[in-house]
């Protein structure tokens, strides 16, 4: 399939409901409002296509640069590549769900989102903290430096309550993901999670919300879930 037939494809697989929500989290046109999971299909069809990745995100259509993510090469991209990418993810669900989950399944990713993680951008610091969070949940334990998975519970608790809204989000992510998907600083992340407390998050003009690490770390060691690990990062 080509580019054309498959924003045709996606096109017909758009709902009025879905792009709503996508609108009103700061999606901007042209968009068609399709669910993640509609487009499973669709990707069993084309598979990795990095070539086919790179026209559909050009478009600057969200649910075609959803889809460029899902069928990207991770390992096939160079930093430059995403460096691009993530000038282009011009809100949070491009920057983490699309551009960081990507980079999450490659060998670059670690240091890149360190990279990501000293920008001055918000967007790029939440892609950063993020793909740290999506890379945790997915590789195995060992293949993280321990010290400096520490120095970055440390890091985010100095710095979360003052960071700007996206990765102030992110950070308390990574807090959490680093209490229920690495065993090895779990009691850390525990502490940290508590020290840190609630965060305060302003969703719109007039409510607040409060994130808490510490309380869903909790729920997750009632469930039993520490250590979890999921098998894919990518749909």
């Amino acid at each position: 399939m080509n580019a054309q037939q498959v924003m045709q494809e996606l096109e017909l697989l758009g709902k009025e409901r879905t792009k709503k929500i996508y609108l009103s989290n700061g999606a901007q046109e042209p968009l068609f409002g399709v669910a993640t999971g509609a487009m499973k299909a669709l990707f069993k069809k084309i598979k990795i296509n990095q070539p086919l990745a790179e026209e559909l995100y050009a478009t600057g259509n969200y649910d075609a640069m959803y889809f460029a993510g899902m069928i990207a090469d991770s390992d096939g991209m160079a930093k430059s590549d995403y460096e691009r990418w993530m000038d282009g993810a011009y809100f949070y669900m491009i920057s983490d769900f699309v551009v960081a989950v990507t980079l999450a399944e490659a060998e670059i990713g670690e240091e890149l989102a360190l990279r990501w993680i000293e920008s001055d951008e918000e967007l790029r610091q939440s892609a950063g903290w993020n793909c740290y969070c999506w890379m945790l949940g997915n590789r195995k334990d060992e293949t993280f430096v321990v010290h400096n998975l520490n120095a970055l519970l440390l890091r985010a608790k100095a710095e979360i309550h003052s960071a700007p809204k996206r990765a102030k989000i992110a950070m308390n992510n990574f807090v959490m993901t680093v209490g229920v998907s690495f065993k090895p600083l779990h009691e850390e992340a525990l502490n940290v999670a508590q020290e840190i407390g609630p965060v305060e998050v302003k969703k719109d003009e007039k409510k607040m919300v409060y994130l808490n690490a510490y309380e869903d770390i909790q729920k997750n060691i009632d469930k039993g879930r520490i250590g979890f690990k999921r098998k894919y990062v990518r749909c």
